[in-house]
């Protein structure tokens, strides 16, 4: 086809790539004398109508779409040659060779470098997905995405092609679903032919680890359906961390937006933390419950300790004396008795205190509770609640913190045990899952907590300086 003419007016001068019923090509425009990309969608024996379905998809969405790193729409035309029938596509040229080329070549991506492509493409997936409808590309991979040349100190621009696959949610949720993406980069629920934005987080998550590995994410070996890169990867805990949150096979267990993911890889390269468990440790009663909308922690009863005898015994000798105190203070003749009594009530309030504690550890349990709108955590005991604190504002939540279990001196040069923490801020209000009188004391449930809810709320675990 070198050379033909196309629409009048585009002079093919180089083949991009062919494939059943698909050609890309690179033409020059006539009228404007500047190089073009022509995808062709031919009417050959293999032809199929899902096929032309797809291709004016892209079209209409290319035409919608505006946006730096995205090639822009030009023209669309039906072909009536000799040599093919079909329809054809135009859109602007980029001069610059795909993430796949590099990497057959033999260059190799600093972890410095690899962060920087996956911040430019979770960019361009916040403007996609923040469109209405959501635009989801669903073919996320190394030969469609292309990289500029290196400008100073930056790896290059890097663009994101080939909307042949495109999916908007409207369409997702009305009609028949059409299977498509590659494989090695689509996530589960893809293959079943649902797709949301979190999919796309998953490809570019594959994409990334064929990155930093050289390796294509189907060759690497997998455990429960979860690519196993960390072994041949050099990169930063925490940059592992982030790529295994991304290529979740769990919709609930992956970042559920692009604006997350970014915030999340922002503040991962100031993390420092040990590894933390992924799964429920067992024997654990804590009750997790959560999907898309609302996250639920239920911490049980503590039960029967022997290091709350003593605490009980002393609870009833306590009130004990208080009881036989009030009684005596009472029975001196009115009003002579009234400041006795009053002086009591300071002591009863320390008594009904110890007896609550008491209580909690044997019947109380700690619910945490996240949804859409607010995050509350409360204490209760019976059919008693007590909010500690108050609810607030889901999106004023800003920090999960976890700190280790950790050693300290105190005044007199002793060294003590500080157990571990687990705490949520939002604005002002702290809601604390661990270093109470009565928590989570086990720090291995408090770390299976901290990845939980670090997943859901799509927040990286930060660790205080010196802790």
């Amino acid at each position: 086809m070198i050379g033909e003419i196309l629409g009048e007016r585009y002079q093919v001068q180089q083949l991009l790539g062919k494939k059943a019923g698909r050609r890309t090509l690179v033409a020059r425009d006539w009228n404007t004398q500047e190089l073009v990309v022509i995808k062709l969608l031919s009417f050959s024996s293999d032809f199929e109508w899902d096929s032309l379905k797809l291709f004016e998809r892209e079209a209409e969405t290319l035409k919608s779409l505006s946006h730096p790193l995205i090639p822009r729409y030009l023209d669309y035309f039906e072909v009536n040659s000799p040599t093919i029938k079909g329809f054809a596509l135009v859109q602007s040229y980029i001069p610059a060779k795909t993430l796949e080329q590099y990497v057959q070549s033999g260059r190799t991506f600093t972890e410095v470098e690899v962060k920087e492509i996956a911040k430019a493409l979770l960019e361009i997936l916040i403007y996609l997905h923040g469109l209405y409808p959501p635009v989801i590309h669903r073919d996320i991979k190394p030969s469609n995405i292309l990289l500029g040349e290196r400008s100073g100190n930056s790896v290059g621009k890097v663009y994101l092609v080939d909307f042949g696959s495109v999916q908007t949610v409207l369409a997702t949720e009305g009609g028949t679903r059409t299977v498509v993406g590659s494989y090695g980069y689509m996530p589960q629920e893809q293959f079943g032919g649902r797709t949301v934005p979190a999919s796309d987080l998953y490809s570019l998550g594959a994409t990334l680890i064929y990155l930093v590995t050289g390796t294509h994410p189907a060759d690497l070996p997998q455990k429960d359906f979860r690519i196993q890169f960390e072994q041949v990867a050099n990169v930063s805990p925490e940059l592992t961390r982030w790529l295994q949150q991304m290529t979740q096979p769990s919709l609930e267990r992956r970042f559920s937006s692009a604006a997350g993911a970014l915030a999340a890889l922002d503040k991962s390269q100031t993390t420092n933390l040990p590894t933390l468990v992924v799964g429920k440790p067992d024997g654990s009663k804590i009750q997790l419950t959560k999907n898309g909308d609302s996250l639920e922690i239920i911490v049980p009863p503590s039960g029967f300790d022997p290091s709350i005898i003593f605490t009980g015994l002393f609870a009833i000798v306590w009130n004990s004396f208080i009881l036989f105190w009030t009684i005596g203070a009472l029975s001196i003749p009115f009003p002579v008795n009234i400041p006795f009594a009053l002086f009591s009530l300071p002591f009863w309030g320390a008594g009904f205190l110890m007896v609550y504690k008491l209580l909690f550890h044997l019947c109380g349990r700690i619910c945490l509770r996240l949804n859409a709108e607010q995050i509350t955590l409360s204490w209760e005991l019976f059919s008693w609640k007590f909010y500690r604190p108050r609810a607030s504002s889901r999106q004023s939540i800003n920090k999960l913190v976890y700190i280790p279990k950790h050693f300290t001196k105190n005044s007199d040069g002793t060294r003590i045990a500080v157990p571990a923490e687990l705490y949520i801020c939002s604005g002002v209000q702290k809601y604390q899952l661990g270093g109470n009188d009565i928590g989570i004391k086990s720090e291995v449930e408090l770390e299976w907590l901290a990845h939980e809810l670090s997943d859901w709320l799509g927040l990286p675990i930060t660790k205080p300086m010196g802790s």
